[in-house]
């Protein structure tokens, strides 16, 4: 393209016309009024949970520990949920998607920056003397040339600085994304692990059982012959071996599913849980409640921390929507050399350049700028409205396993009692069975509602346990902004203003 000639006279006649022009200009464009988010993101004040947590007989302490798990106690707990940490397919596509958004938000900062090119060519034409007579007419002519292509879109009003602010808080948003989904690993591993001990103990009990219908059945038979018992006694006598084998075959197959699903976990096959050993005897730690709530829970949890940076990123795309609706203002150069022939583009007199600023005017879109305003204002109150709804949720998740621990403790409590009190009646029917006052009968059915009860104490030792890991994932899994070098957005009271 080849500017123009602008005599200086016409420049000085045009000049005080630019402000003018641009005043027009601006008040030409297409209007956003009356278009603005709804959404508030909520007042952590108004969630009262002191009386919930006051009364949960917790005490005092910080967060959860990054590795929680450990205070179990079980050296194959902490090995297992190292290995699944170390390579999940799970993690592998959280890993993937934070890179995904780090290389959006650098496609965004190279946006903001110049762009400059070279090119280069050559172009040969050879016309008939029918077209353009004797004097030009086949002969061969050809030019060479070589360019530089330079341009610039000047951020006037800060639409390209958001759009990248926006890619980078989406970035934060992924690598937040990605704690959390180390966290979701490492509680599922634990829970896993707890069902695996939960089964273990479970068929030692339905061993026990199987024991003692067998040896009911032959005491039962042995009273038959003397004529004490009847057939319909023996008949369930026998009942009760099969019944309790299908117990002692049910908790196996919980054994296996325990090991399949660790296996799953490790992404591993089915394989890998059959080296799984039993575990060890896993400590019920004693439990403790950070002392600020929720303010400081608002910083611990990965899903809030991903999902307030999502409300930073939404407030800053209505500021590339609203920048949209003012003039864009471009400039455009090209300098190189052209010449007849390749040899000669470096001699004097080839050079050529060209400069095209440009000033575009949206005045007439169609409604296409008001609806692109409109989606992102309802794309913040979406990322408000599932920001509102995460803290909430939190907050519940919280008091559920306070709750939890709370009533657990109580039970296991009258549970202790129950086999306290099932074991000295195992331990009379024995002592007036040894002295010939009772039968075996007796023992045997001491023995069975001591049996029972343990089992009860059992499952409820592993609630405890599930509570325990749930009350840890629920504060945060010892998630801190600084463990994956994003920094926390700011505080809930003063985020990005969309309104500005």
């Amino acid at each position: 393209m080849i500017p123009f000639p602008v005599s200086h006279s016409l420049r000085q006649r045009a000049r005080p016309l630019l402000p003018a022009t641009l005043v027009l200009a601006l008040a030409a464009c297409a209007s956003s009024g009356g278009l603005q988010p709804q959404g508030r993101l909520l007042d952590t004040g108004s969630l009262h949970s002191e009386r919930t947590l006051a009364t949960s007989d917790l005490s005092v302490a910080a967060f959860p520990a990054s590795d929680w798990w450990r205070a179990f106690g079980d050296p194959q707990l902490d090995a297992l949920v190292a290995e699944a940490l170390a390579g999940h397919p799970s993690l592998d596509a959280a890993d993937a998607r934070l890179r995904q958004a780090q290389a959006q938000a650098g496609i965004a900062r190279a946006e903001r920056l110049p762009s400059l090119s070279v090119s280069g060519g050559y172009t040969g034409v050879r016309l008939p003397e029918s077209m353009v007579g004797e004097e030009l007419g086949g002969r061969y002519m050809g030019s060479g040339q070589v360019a530089f292509d330079f341009s610039y879109g000047f951020d006037l009003w800060g639409g390209k600085r958001a759009s990248w602010e926006a890619a980078v808080d989406t970035a934060h948003a992924a690598a937040v994304d990605a704690q959390a989904a180390r966290l979701k690993l490492a509680s599922g591993m634990v829970q896993a692990y707890v069902e695996l001990d939960r089964a273990w103990r479970a068929h030692d009990i339905a061993e026990q059982e199987l024991e003692r219908a067998r040896k009911t059945l032959q005491l039962v038979r042995q009273r038959r012959a003397a004529g004490i018992d009847s057939d319909l006694q023996v008949r369930q006598a026998e009942a009760r071996v099969p019944a309790a084998q299908q117990q002692l075959q049910a908790a196996q197959q919980q054994i296996d599913a325990a090991r399949t699903a660790l296996a799953a976990l490790l992404g591993q096959g089915p394989d890998r849980g059959l080296v799984i050993a039993r575990p060890q005897a896993l400590d019920v730690t004693e439990l403790q409640l950070p002392g600020v709530l929720p303010s400081e829970l608002l910083g611990r949890r990965p899903d809030i921390v991903a999902a307030r940076w999502r409300v930073e990123a939404a407030a800053r795309q209505i500021k590339v929507a609203k920048a949209r609706f003012y003039p864009s203002f471009n400039l455009t150069a090209l300098a190189g050399v052209v010449a007849p022939n390749v040899g000669d583009l470096l001699r004097s007199g080839s050079t050529f350049a060209y400069l095209g600023p440009a000033l575009s005017l949206p005045i007439f879109e169609g409604g296409r700028l008001r609806a692109g305003l409109a989606g992102a204002d309802a794309s913040y109150d979406l990322a408000v409205a599932g920001y509102n709804q995460a803290v909430v949720d939190a907050l519940r998740e919280v008091a559920d396993q306070v709750n939890a621990v709370r009533s657990l403790e109580q039970q296991v409590q009258s549970q202790q009692q129950a086999v306290a009190t099932a074991g000295s009646a195992f331990e009379l029917a024995g002592q007036r069975y040894r002295a010939g006052i009772g039968n075996y009968l007796d023992v045997l059915s001491a023995q069975s509602q001591l049996l029972g009860a343990q089992q009860a104490l059992t499952a409820l030792h592993s609630q405890q346990l599930l509570a325990a890991a749930r009350l840890s994932q629920a504060l945060g899994g010892g998630y801190a902004p600084s463990a994956d070098g994003v920094a926390a957005p700011l505080s809930s009271s003063s985020p990005v203003s969309p309104h500005s």
